[in-house]
């Protein structure tokens, strides 16, 4: 029935109009146009209701705090340089290691030697295989593209670390040991830059980087420190002052590593900030991973020890049970000291992260409607 003229219902229309404007997806906005009569204002809340919803469309466009929009993995800055030192530092782990074996010092001892430098060479391969691949696959956009070519370039840094180190080394059980278990090491590390969280990777390696290099720098120091914590002529005094070098040595490892992996994600945001003009800020639990990812790659190069390089490590303790019980202490030395660099790490950078938080901004009150 059509409005009679006069009626209340004169001013209100048969058929919807349609709206100019469009939303983002470029699809019109169909509303019921409805004349107030006269003496009302238009109602405010159908204008309001459609601009919540082109703020949650457009939040959902640009991602969740700390996600990676559009599914597509994150770029990891620097990451060309990280691989160009990792490289060097592994060069010049197998060089100490092949050195430390053929020196005419060593003798029968070789075995024990190759156990002991193991460890560090497997960290290497970890760091390398990580970083050369995240280098390599840094500006890949498909996710599954990107961890297949992560782990391929991991294969590829394993399989010329094993040839290095089968061509310059003597040729014998020893290191086949070595060179198989750094190459499945590089493997293991070019299939961690494959996760889409690449920055996070970025910061574990820059970290765990940071934390080998103090190793080597702190050893100058363990001579002086066993003397200050009171190493004497008993062995129990050296065997306990020797245990506080390390928790020493751990615990400024861990705190060396929290920074640099606070400090790499930091200045990825901000790189990330002036290249694209906008980045996804990382919430509190990649922080957390990231200071703990040297402790993680610690005790990892220990199960990667312990399974492929069982053989040497018992070749190596059935010399003699003084090997015996120095391949047990080490062994529960390096465990000790991923755990210990694995909190302080996490410890630290959470802290750190914590102090750079703002307080909560404060939502204002809407105001009430005013009594007719």
């Amino acid at each position: 029935m059509s409005n009679q003229p006069g009626s209340s219902t004169a001013a209100e229309t048969d058929q919807p109009e349609t709206v100019g404007p469009t939303t983002g997806d470029g699809a019109t906005v169909e509303t019921s146009s409805v004349k107030a009569p006269s003496g009302e204002a238009p109602s405010a809340e159908a204008p309001a209701s459609e601009a919540r919803t082109a703020e949650d469309a457009a939040g959902h466009a640009h991602g969740d705090e700390g996600t990676v929009t559009g599914g597509r993995p994150e770029f990891a800055p620097g990451a060309l340089v990280l691989a160009l030192l990792s490289l060097g530092w592994l060069a010049a782990m197998l060089w100490s290691t092949r050195e430390a074996i053929h020196s005419t010092a060593a003798g029968v001892t070789a075995i024990s030697l190759s156990a002991y430098a193991l460890p560090g060479v497997i960290t290497a391969a970890l760091v390398t295989g990580a970083t050369v691949a995240l280098a390599a696959t840094n500006r890949l956009g498909r996710a599954t593209l990107r961890f297949l070519a992560a782990v391929g370039t991991g294969l590829v840094v394993g399989l010329l670390a094993a040839v290095a180190i089968n061509l310059t080394y003597a040729d014998n059980a020893t290191t086949n040991t070595i060179a198989g278990t750094t190459a499945a090491a590089a493997i293991i590390g070019g299939a961690m830059a494959g996760a889409r969280q690449a920055r996070v990777v970025g910061a574990i390696t820059a970290a765990t980087l940071t934390a080998q290099i103090f190793v080597v720098l702190f050893s100058r120091a363990r001579d002086p420190l066993s003397d200050l914590f009171g190493a004497g002529e008993t062995q129990q005094s050296v065997l306990d002052a020797a245990k506080w070098v390390s928790r020493t040595e751990s615990l400024l490892a861990g705190l060396l590593a929290g920074l640099a992996a606070y400090l790499y994600l930091t200045w990825s945001r901000r790189r990330a900030e002036r290249r694209d003009g906008v980045a996804s800020p990382l919430r509190w639990p990649a922080y957390l991973v990231a200071g703990a990812g040297t402790g993680l790659l610690l005790l990892l190069t220990e199960v990667i020890i312990r399974i492929g390089g069982r053989g040497l490590l018992d070749l190596a303790a059935a010399l003699s049970e003084a090997d015996e019980v120095a391949q047990t202490a080490l062994g529960t030395s390096r465990v000790d000291n991923g755990i210990w660099v694995l909190f302080v790490g996490a410890l630290t950078t959470l802290i750190v992260f914590g102090r750079t938080l703002g307080p909560r901004p404060v939502e204002d009150e809407t105001d009430e409607p005013a009594a007719s």
